[in-house]
């Protein structure tokens, strides 16, 4: 009997030993956090190079602090201020250093406006005397400290204030904001979401000047949305959104003198759009970057602010349009570093203080994808790129010259850098399609590993228990091009079966889906689909990144046409695999890859069985202006680019199945898109499935909405395809 019993409890132990290691993912695995990985938050290089800080949060007191540690040691050697100890300050969620690091601005109470833009209580910590001090009772925005941490610059209700920290009075700089009028020292809706950045006004290097931004959003049309709320009426939410083809904030540049309190207005001469400004090292000139309506003649400007007078440093054409990017960095002399694709590819090049180019700092057929600084003392440019694969990324130095080039961190799979503020060291983040994040310690001039930081072992671990399979990659050839693709199968796989294809994409111009780094949450849901008998993959067609200006710009005024012909083509050859069923092939993108899904279920319904539209474009029509005509140019200018690709404009062809879904609080692509697809649809008396989530935004979260939609999803795809 009691061996009986033993064998029995040997059978429990090996059968749950058994299943614990062959579960399935589920929707609410993903999105309760069951995978989260750990990282570094909010890593800061200390001025004296040897220290760095770290924003860490202790969730059950729920407290935060930032804590310094030692490079060479990794050790923590002391916290510089902790939320536990600070009165009227529950915790913080971020943090910025003065220039000498003697203040410290610390965010409270954030809450989002639009993608990047935000609104927070914001205190300043004196680092010598331990005080706190609050800036303002009202929620603000964009709160930047003078260089010598005296001061703070902030925008509330659309105009700039400044806060002396010491006699705590606050003096407002500029009064004519108003809402969906004008705009001080932050950016508009499109500048925010499409040039990304948000902070419109800077402080020169010694204090005594700030330059700003100002938007008349006047003329620009609005838009309005319902907010459904939880009240007996739902309210309007209106904004200004310009259209493609509409008009535009005119938006002109300022400088306020502190000493004086003047303000001057400082003529561009014919300028539409202003993307960056900049202040050199010498605190008497400013960069400022301009750039057409068509956005393909960029020109680099010099701002004397000693007599407001404006010269030429460079100026970028394409046939196409130019990127805005953010690698511009000023060296001693205010000669400086600037990336360009003008050789087909983004590289480096540096120009003197007047702009002549110098050199070309790096060369080849591959993209630099960052550019992380200059250490003047050992003459070392240090950068991202995708010389070791387009769909790899590693770190590497090299001499101005553009000699002397070294690999740093260069493991096939994705390597990032943070360099101390001296060079000497550098953290770097390594991932792969097989390996979560790990941080670990490099020395800047060799790359040497010097040690292990942190990794995620643990998640690893937890993975043990579930079935995955890898992302195998690989390239098709599609309409004359070497596609780069990913495919992920069932683990138990076998050849002889047919299996019916989901493939997801984005498309969007130079984007990257097919890239060798860790799983995100569609690529956990993907696991998930896989070990339910489904075949997923992804390719990258013409017009995304990362291989070269041609192979991006060649969609320029086509949007999603070109594109949709290589899913399209992409699925027809992979449906000539003996083990994919070609009757069952299925599609599905969010916004520009819904607007991709829903193209190719109508314009390859011969080919596919099944799509699901996440917050899609459906007319370019619809969609702002920066975006739009960077890649389109107006309505006006390009109908036939606009319409012939935009689906509700052929409605009768869908034969496949067809899931739309669309938050109605999203202000990036307006539910008004799905909209007119519904109707369209229904016009054509097409059979199909929706869903609306009321007051969700562009990303369709909050609570359990992002469990709710992926199981909406699940049971989409297990029922049709």
């Amino acid at each position: 009997m009691q061996k009986s019993l033993l064998l029995f409890f040997f059978g429990v132990f090996f059968l749950t030993t058994a299943l614990s290691q062959n579960k399935q993912i589920t929707v609410e695995d993903i999105y309760q956090g069951t995978f989260r990985t750990q990282g570094l938050d909010a890593l800061r290089s200390l001025n004296n190079g040897e220290q760095y800080t770290i924003l860490n949060f202790d969730r059950a007191g729920k407290t935060s602090s930032i804590d310094k540690y030692d490079y060479t040691t990794l050790s923590k050697v002391g916290t510089i201020v902790s939320s536990a100890d600070l009165e009227g300050v529950t915790n913080f969620t971020s943090y910025e250093f003065s220039a000498d690091e003697s203040k410290i601005l610390l965010a409270t109470e954030v809450e989002s406006v639009f993608r990047r833009s935000t609104l927070g209580i914001f205190f300043v910590y004196d680092v010598a005397s331990k005080t706190v001090t609050k800036i303002s009772d009202s929620k603000i925005q964009e709160p930047a400290l003078s260089p010598d941490g005296a001061q703070v610059a902030y925008v509330h209700e659309n105009n700039i204030y400044l806060f002396d920290i010491a006699d705590k009075t606050t003096k407002q700089l500029t009064t004519d904001g108003v809402k969906n009028k004008i705009i001080n020292g932050v950016t508009d809706w499109v500048y925010e979401e499409e040039f990304a950045f948000v902070r419109a006004f800077e402080w020169n290097s010694d204090g005594t000047k700030i330059a700003f931004l100002r938007f008349d959003e006047t003329d620009v049309p609005e838009f309005s949305m319902d907010v459904y709320g939880t009240e007996l009426y739902q309210r309007p939410y209106v904004f200004k959104y310009p259209k493609a083809g509409e008009k535009n904030a005119v938006v002109t540049l300022h400088l306020y003198d502190l000493a004086s309190g003047s303000i001057s207005n400082i003529d561009l001469g014919n300028t539409y759009y202003i993307p960056r400004i900049k202040w050199m090292n010498n605190p008497d000139y400013l960069s400022v970057q301009t750039i057409n309506r068509h956005q393909n003649d960029l020109k680099l400007r010099r701002v004397n602010a000693r007599d407001n007078s404006v010269d030429l440093l460079l100026e970028e054409k394409d046939e196409a349009y130019v990127d805005i990017h953010d690698n511009l960095t000023f060296l001693a002399d205010d000669s400086f570093i600037w990336s360009s694709e003008k050789d087909g590819w983004n590289h480096i090049y540096l120009h003197d203080k007047n702009g002549q180019l110098v050199n070309q700092v790096t060369k080849g057929p591959w993209e630099v994808t960052a550019y992380y600084g200059y250490d003047p003392k050992k003459d070392k440019v240090y950068y991202q790129s995708t010389e070791n694969g387009s769909i790899n990324r590693g770190v590497y130095s090299v001499s101005s010259n553009g000699k002397n080039k070294k690999a740093l961190a260069a493991e096939i799979g994705t390597n990032r850098a943070d360099f101390s503020i001296d060079f000497t060291y550098f953290i770097n983040t390594f991932s792969s399609a097989a390996a979560p994040p790990e941080y670990t310690l490099h020395k800047a001039s060799t790359g040497k590993r010097l040690k292990d930081i942190k990794d995620n072992k643990n998640l690893l671990n937890t993975l043990k228990g579930y079935i995955t399979s890898p992302k195998e990659f690989s390239t098709i050839s599609i309409n004359g091009n070497d596609l780069n693709m990913y495919m992920i199968k069932p683990k138990d796989f076998d050849e002889n079966k047919e299996y019916p294809l989901l493939m997801f994409q984005y498309s969007g111009p130079g984007s990257q889906q097919v890239a060798n780094r860790w799983m995100g949450g569609n690529d956990y849901w993907h696991q998930m689909l896989a070990q339910m008998g489904y075949i997923i993959a992804c390719v990258d067609g013409r017009g995304t990144g990362l291989k070269g200006r041609d192979f991006k710009k060649v969609t320029y005024l086509n949007l999603v046409k070109y594109e949709t012909e290589d899913q399209i083509a992409a699925a027809k050859k992979l449906s000539e695999l003996p083990y994919i069923d070609e009757e069952r092939t299925g599609i599905w993108g969010w916004s520009f890859g819904g607007h991709m899904a829903t193209n190719c279920i109508l314009k390859g319904n011969d080919v596919f069985e099944m799509a699901i539209a996440v917050a899609p474009v459906t007319s370019w029509r619809f969609y702002d202006t920066i975006y739009t005509e960077r890649f389109m140019r107006t309505p006006e200018e390009n109908p036939s680019g606009y319409d012939d690709n935009s689906p509700f404009n052929y409605p009768e062809l869908l034969k496949g199945k067809y899931l739309l879904v669309h938050g109605s609080g999203d202000d990036n692509v307006h539910v008004q898109n799905s909209m007119r697809m519904i109707e369209a649809l229904v016009q054509a008396n097409k059979q199909f499935d929706w869903a609306i989530y009321p007051d969700k935004n562009h990303g369709i979260y909050g609570g359990n909405t992002r469990i709710h939609l992926f199981t909406k999803l699940t049971d989409f795809v297990k029922e049709n395809l």
